[in-house]
């Protein structure tokens, strides 16, 4: 089990942080192309993307961002809301680290959250503030259940 779903079916609150690292390649950047239709020449042609003076071709930035839903899905968040802030281009084999913290909860799960994306620098690659629902005590029960379940699939 998930340490973030451990956590999760312990009960989430204003503070808690959940950090995940993903090291992005040119085959998931040319897939997210293709699910999104996002052909933009800058993830496509190193000669556009120095033309924008970038280094070479870049990874799409929802692609990148999107490693929010990770954490999201991991804790059975229901997002009402996203805001992206693209500092800086991610460039294919970067190693991207997010740190998404609750930063508001309130008695009906509504809950608040930013997130900052790093590269292995130490720069920052996206700023992101989230708006959403917080599993309540039933839907802890129904994920405990889930996790008992998957475990027990696995001991088999």
């Amino acid at each position: 089990m998930s340490d973030i779903r451990k956590k999760t079916i312990a009960g989430l609150k204003a503070g808690d942080s959940f950090t995940l690292t993903r090291t992005f390649t040119e085959e998931e950047t040319l897939s997210f192309g293709e699910i999104s239709r996002d052909q933009n020449p800058v993830h496509y042609s190193d000669e556009f993307a120095r033309a924008k003076n970038l280094e070479g071709k870049i990874c799409h930035g929802l692609l990148v961002g999107g490693m929010i839903t990770e954490v999201g899905g991991q804790i059975g968040w229901l997002a009402s809301g996203m805001n992206f802030r693209f500092r800086r281009p991610v460039y294919f084999g970067d190693t991207i680290t997010c740190v998404f913290t609750l930063t508001d909860v309130d008695e009906r799960s509504r809950a608040r959250a930013e997130a900052v994306l790093s590269n292995q620098h130490g720069e920052t690659v996206i700023d992101a503030w989230l708006t959403g629902v917080l599993p309540g005590p039933e839907e802890q029960e129904v994920m405990s259940a889930m996790m008992s379940e998957q475990e027990a699939m696995s001991r088999r």
